[in-house]
């Protein structure tokens, strides 16, 4: 059986080789522990916000650096984005089920850290 250096199959079931540089699970997991991706995972916890809803419970992000984090997150399905076409239009952001999935560790870490008062 022959292997690229990224993806294993075995008996029809993708495995990530997630210590090797070109695997897709890394620009993930990059994009999730990425200075203000976890802070847009946390906000989007609560509901479905809007994009300067979003930028407004996100204190000291920018307008560029939430776009360019929204973005990757939309891309790699953790944020899913609705556009109404309306002047301007109002774009919503929520989190997807892989988005609530991974969002749920990271909240719990933050709620042992805020209970060991730190």
């Amino acid at each position: 059986m022959t292997e690229g250096p990224q993806l294993a199959q075995s008996e029809s079931v993708k495995r990530y080789e997630v210590f090797h540089t070109d695997c897709p699970a890394r620009d993930v997991l990059n994009h999730v522990t990425s200075r203000w991706g976890v802070w847009v995972l946390i906000a989007l916890r609560g509901g479905d916000l809007r994009f300067y809803e979003l930028r407004e419970s996100i204190h000291g992000i920018s307008e560029k650096m939430l776009a360019q984090s929204l973005r990757a997150l939309v891309q790699d399905g953790l944020v899913w984005r609705e556009v109404e076409p309306t002047t301007p239009p109002q774009v919503t952001y929520g989190l997807t089920q892989f988005g609530r999935d991974i969002g749920e560790p990271l909240q719990e870490l933050f709620n042992q850290l805020d209970r060991a008062g730190r």
